[in-house]
């Protein structure tokens, strides 16, 4: 068993423990990578220690992992499996995280204003009451202006998050205002999210759904495929037929 600190950082704190699995050195530094997206995320916190657990299994053939942050009050955990540890923390992570905003959100003694203050609360919420009914017609009659149009409350909200996240894929943000516009990613949420809405969950809030779809976009993004861009390209001009260019 080896057991040694991933990151000296005061928070979190975090410990990898790997039993019966090989790790590589380019795994473990893909995965250092990946669990700094946590520290902006409690660095409010008194104290945040994080162990991650990657036990080999033998008869499966699979490695098993295992995220445990430990915080003030409370204890969260992800697990999953795969045959490389990487992609199976990735996952683990990106529960932990939607575990940690939850968690921030139920604290009482934080008031809220002081959240949106810090920049910490990432629920998208619009400023006004959306048209239900408007945005399902533009579904249904496959309008992509017109349901643009019906979501655009979300739209500040949504950009704000990217530009958070988007910091997770440090190639990707290095091609920010070079060569790709942050408005980019925020179309290519709107478009999955227009193509995606007939089988939204119907118990899932909009803003949750939409906040569920900027790290899709930014993967698909990363990998800088064509026909994305041009998706991407079409579905702005389409938008600027709507609403003008100044509002892009």
């Amino acid at each position: 068993m080896r057991q040694e600190p991933v990151t000296r950082q005061a928070r979190p704190q975090v410990i990898l423990d790997v039993r019966q699995y090989d790790l590589s050195r380019a795994e473990e530094g893909a995965i250092r990578e990946n669990l700094g997206a946590l520290a902006p995320q409690v660095e409010t916190f008194p104290f945040a220690d994080l162990h991650v657990l990657l036990e080999g299994n033998a008869r499966s053939n699979d490695v098993s992992v295992k995220l445990t942050l430990v915080l003030p009050g409370t204890t969260l955990v992800a697990s999953d499996h795969e045959a490389v540890a990487q992609p199976a923390v990735g996952r683990c992570l990106d529960r932990l995280l939607a575990e940690l905003q939850a968690y921030r959100e139920r604290l009482g003694n934080v008031p809220q204003r002081q959240k949106l203050e810090k920049g910490t609360h990432q629920e998208l919420h619009p400023g006004v009451l959306i048209d239900a009914e408007a945005v399902e017609a533009a579904v249904r009659a496959r309008d992509y202006p017109a349901f643009r149009l019906a979501l655009l409350p979300y739209e500040e909200g949504v950009r704000k998050r990217a530009g958070r996240w988007v910091q997770r894929y440090p190639e990707l943000e290095a091609r920010v205002d070079h060569g790709l516009e942050l408005a980019d990613v925020v179309e290519d949420i709107f478009l999955l999210a227009f193509e995606g809405f007939p089988t939204r969950p119907a118990d899932v809030p909009v803003g949750t759904w939409l906040e569920g779809l900027v790290d899709p976009a930014l993967k698909a993004l990363q990998q800088d495929r064509g026909p994305e861009r041009e998706n991407i390209e079409m579905a702005r001009s389409a938008r600027a037929a709507v609403q003008g260019p100044d509002n892009l």
